[in-house]
């Protein structure tokens, strides 16, 4: 790996493991860390232990799943392959099933105008509006239809199934979705149009000069309109014109990445992402 790819690679790696921190506790098993949240809300993951000198080995891993099973948690795994490569193997032998996610970077300088791509105007979230709770509410209950029904394809669902999430979203995470917008760790939009209301969601997390893009979804009436495209320019924009140097994300498939690509995002890797054979498919 040359240097300045290890650079940026580094700085993603101190991003995933700082993310959790300010809403979880940590517990280590060997070459790995466990991110426990504190309360209420979306639950972490395991990940390699930042600065461990040994890649995790399977003694690790099942210690951790054993725990995360003791509190209720999902048996969740992630981590950057060029960093510990040797995880992918260790994973499978412990009967993991492992997504291989195309890991992207920024091209500021390919970044094109989020109006070229969508007839559909895109917004940022304002927490200084009257409107604010709903428009968070609405952002993750387009983000949950949309990713309930996986893949670019167009389908049936839309605003009828959108609205009806509403009132089945989770309260606190709710509030912390408010929380962190409003203090900055965080930018959500909503690309809407007066007659159809909310049609496509995105959110950024941000630490420090570094945001990872995430939870850009379409509902499945309206895809294929360059929704997708739109939102992540949109989202790249306001993070570049806020002084975030480094923007990323990863595609959940090659197909995905296509669209992400469009956008101006190279890719420099590939994020894992591993759970029990069954959850994944």
């Amino acid at each position: 790996m040359d240097v300045v790819r290890a650079e940026l690679v580094d700085r993603l790696e101190r991003f995933y493991d700082a993310v959790p921190r300010d809403g979880a506790r940590t517990e280590e098993y060997g070459g790995l860390v466990l991110f426990v949240r504190d309360g209420v809300g979306w639950p972490f993951y395991a990940r390699p232990r930042l600065g461990a000198t040994t890649p995790p080995s399977l003694a690790d891993v099942t210690a951790v799943r054993t725990r995360q099973r003791e509190l209720g948690l999902p048996e969740a795994f992630e981590w950057v392959h060029e960093v510990t490569p040797d995880l992918l193997a260790v994973a499978r032998s412990a009967g993991l099933s492992v997504l291989e996610a195309p890991l992207m970077v920024l091209d500021p300088a390919a970044l094109p105008d989020p109006a070229t791509l969508s007839d559909v105007p895109v917004r940022v979230l304002d927490p200084a509006s009257p409107g604010f709770a709903a428009d968070v509410a609405i952002r993750r209950a387009v983000a949950a239809v949309g990713f309930s029904h996986g893949g670019t394809a167009r389908g049936d669902a839309g605003p009828t199934e959108r609205d009806a999430t509403v009132a089945r979203l989770d309260v606190a995470a709710l509030a912390e979705e408010s929380a962190r917008i409003a203090d900055g760790r965080r930018v959500s939009v909503l690309a809407e149009t007066p007659e159809e209301g909310a049609l496509a969601s995105g959110m950024a997390m941000r630490v420090d000069d570094v945001a990872e893009i995430a939870g850009v979804a379409t509902l499945p009436s309206a895809r294929r309109r360059g929704l997708g495209a739109a939102v992540t320019a949109t989202l790249a924009h306001e993070l570049r014109a806020d002084g975030t140097d480094l923007v990323f994300l990863s595609a959940g498939s090659e197909e995905i990445a296509r669209v992400y690509l469009r956008v101006g995002f190279r890719r420099v890797g590939t994020a894992c992402i591993a759970e029990p054979a069954a959850v994944i498919g």
